[in-house]
């Protein structure tokens, strides 16, 4: 069974940072593609990034030139860097791959 862990949410100012964090158990996590996505209160989870297994990405329109996600396939790891934050960018913070999901990392933007 897979299990993917998040990390790196927090309580951050508007025009902030922060780097979230998505390991995986398994050593095929480096073949297939990670989406990170958010959910905020009483609204639908959506997507925000995903990056292929050869590295290439994909970003929704509201977060990009903001965020940047990233892989290390040798430490099972997907990143999501994300700068210039913005309230609306409070969410549970989730990812997924191989058809799992993390358990999610809050990331409120408040001043």
């Amino acid at each position: 069974q897979v299990q993917l862990v998040e990390s790196g949410g927090g309580l951050v100012q508007p025009g902030g940072s922060l780097r979230l964090s998505c390991a995986a158990s398994g050593d095929i996590f480096s073949i297939y593609s990670v989406g990170w996505y958010r959910q905020a209160p009483g609204k639908q989870r959506e997507s925000v990034a995903v990056i292929t297994s050869a590295g290439s990405s994909n970003y929704a329109d509201s977060v990009k030139g903001r965020f940047t996600v990233s892989r290390d396939n040798a430490k099972n790891t997907v990143f999501l860097q994300m700068n210039s934050l913005k309230p609306e960018d409070t969410a549970v913070y989730y990812c997924q791959s191989m058809g799992y999901w993390g358990q999610g990392t809050q990331v409120t933007v408040s001043s």
